[in-house]
């Protein structure tokens, strides 16, 4: 069953107040038995409206003996919510509901190929195969979840997700099927829609693609102490929209948003 599916931290989690993040992929955090560490945020995007300093923030140990930072930044606390901020554990939460079956519209399939080259530089997230045909699952990490209660991905523009979509579609028959799957690490999602505002090139390809039969899902999570747990599937919304709300939204979280960058030399 997909709802309730668990994927365990990777280390115990170490709990702290977000410093300031920097360089786009470090975060100074406050730990609760006084020490302040730097640890990776994985993150590279905007992470628009979640840059707020003295937010509670969940670290776990780094896996590996040569890792330089010894904590990854893989959750944190808002208005009471607890949400995911890591944008490789979508990939990890997937291969492992593919490799249990926990999936019903992906059952069927005899083999779980990873990071599979489908196309000349370009790899999809996950080829299924079996004796029916092949089936390309691309994952997209979203986090960014409006007052509407949408969830809009992505968050800045990403010329290789656009790149992604047009691949599926041209590759998409009844014999090769293709799917986005979006994990939305915000257990408050009602839904998921592709965001004109932030990438209008990636919408326009989304609702291409779309024509072309490629298929659109999502899944709700919600970040425990305990892991990653899957709440269930939401609804993708590939309509048009309108963008006022979504403008003045994104200027309120202006200033809770990015990384800081280091002075220029001159």
């Amino acid at each position: 069953m997909t709802e309730g599916f668990l994927l365990p931290w990777t280390g115990p989690l170490v709990h702290g107040r977000l410093l300031r993040r920097y360089h786009r992929f470090l975060a100074d955090v406050a730990l609760d038995d006084g020490r302040t560490v730097t640890a990776h945020c994985v993150n590279s995007g905007s992470m628009e409206g979640l840059v707020v300093p003295g937010a509670r923030v969940w670290l776990v140990p780094a896996p590996g003996a040569h890792r330089k930072l010894a904590f990854t930044w893989c959750a944190m606390e808002l208005d009471g919510v607890a949400l995911g901020v890591d944008t490789v554990l979508p990939n990890r939460l997937v291969r492992a509901m593919l490799e249990a079956r926990a999936l019903p519209f992906f059952r069927g399939y005899d083999e779980v190929l990873p990071e599979f080259v489908h196309a000349p530089g370009s790899r999809v997230d996950f080829r299924l195969e079996s004796k029916r045909g092949v089936h390309d699952v691309e994952v997209k990490n979203c986090h960014l979840v409006y007052p509407d209660g949408r969830g809009y991905f992505p968050d800045s523009v990403s010329e290789r997700a656009t790149k992604h979509l047009d691949l599926l579609a041209a590759e998409a028959s009844p014999r090769h099927r293709a799917t986005v799957l979006f994990v939305v690490q915000h257990p408050s999602v009602r839904s998921v829609r592709p965001s004109e505002l932030h990438d209008p090139a990636f919408a326009a390809a989304a609702r291409r693609a779309a024509e072309a039969g490629v298929r659109f899902r999502a899944l709700r999570t919600a970040a425990t102490p305990d892991g990653v747990r899957v709440l269930g599937s939401v609804p993708v919304d590939l309509a048009p929209y309108a963008l006022d709300e979504m403008r003045a939204w994104r200027a309120e979280r202006r200033g809770t948003s990015g990384w800081e960058r280091p002075p220029k030399v001159r």
